[in-house]
């Protein structure tokens, strides 16, 4: 399994256009509050199964290969709990991620009544997007396959059908965090295993043949390999691009730095919340990011 690169997007905007609000028009189906946020993007929806899909192999060749049958019982118990914890939080970080709002702009309100309704200084200018004909807020850009304009978009991942936006970025990066930390496990108990094998008769140490053990072992091996490579180097970016408060898209474009410069360790809990917990390693816990303007028009 590979992840899209930071620098990989789809249709971005290139040029903001002024507001031509006679020419937008509310949504005729405007989303009801509550609703649960899912991308139905065939190509996501696929790519969001086959991770599910190789994460649960691996946690079956874990299990029914290597660690069950050991007859080593502590060593078969403390490496069981550890893979299977590191591989819930795992499965439910990518859920976060791609079951959460990444920081999607209403759709169709730039309509001239609500612009009169913001009650806008002399002087301020705003802007809107052609394609959802939306009020864009600085550091927003339009995502083609969600069809919105994300606040603070990185990039539109596929492996999690949704944009990694402000919203979502913790999950996505304790996602790129667990799958690197568990193919990491796998690999070093791949390698004991085979360790074990060649000392030891193949025929007693797995449940399966020796042919069937080889192959699910190798096939384990490459998944994990190619796993923790793209999965470090994802996570790597991830932290570089929330330490210097610059997206992925913001890089790519080179776009002229207008937001207030802030420290490193401000930047992580902007994203991981407020103050330092353990909650910053739980997909269960919902940052504290404050009480942001979801309107920081362009002056």
């Amino acid at each position: 399994m590979m992840l899209i690169p930071a620098h990989h997007f789809r249709d971005i905007e290139r040029k903001p256009t002024y507001l031509q609000p006679e020419k937008c028009i509310p949504p005729p189906h405007p989303r009801p509050a509550g609703t649960m946020w899912f991308i139905r993007d065939g190509c996501g929806i696929a790519c969001a199964i086959v991770t599910w899909f190789l994460v649960l192999y691996a946690e079956f060749v874990v299990l029914f290969v290597m660690l069950i049958p050991s007859r080593d019982y502590v060593y078969s118990v403390i490496n069981g709990l550890v893979f299977n914890l590191l591989a819930f939080l795992a499965l439910a970080s990518h859920c976060r991620a791609m079951l959460t709002d990444p920081g999607a702009v209403p759709k169709g309100n730039a309509t001239k009544e609500f612009i009169e309704s913001l009650q806008l200084k002399p002087g301020q200018v705003v802007y809107k997007c052609p394609k959802c004909c939306s009020i864009k807020p600085d550091r927003a850009h339009h995502c083609s396959v969600c069809k919105r304009c994300i606040r603070k978009m990185d990039h539109h991942c596929p492996w999690v059908n949704n944009c990694v936006g402000e919203n979502n970025q913790k999950y996505f990066v304790l996602f790129t965090m667990y799958i690197a930390l568990i193919s990491l496990h796998a690999l070093i108990m791949v390698g004991f295993h085979f360790l074990h094998c060649f000392e030891e008769d193949w025929t007693k140490c797995s449940s399966f043949s020796p042919p069937t053990t080889v192959i699910l072992l190798i096939l384990l091996c490459f998944e994990g390999l190619l796993f923790l490579i793209f999965t470090s180097v994802m996570f790597g970016t991830q932290v570089h691009s929330i330490c210097t408060d610059e997206t992925g898209i913001e890089q790519l474009k080179k776009e002229e730095r207008r937001w207030a410069k802030k420290t490193k360790w401000m930047n992580m809990k902007a994203v991981f919340g407020h103050p330092f917990s353990l909650g910053w390693a739980s997909p269960f816990a919902t940052p504290d990011q404050g009480k942001a303007d979801p309107y920081q028009y362009v002056v």
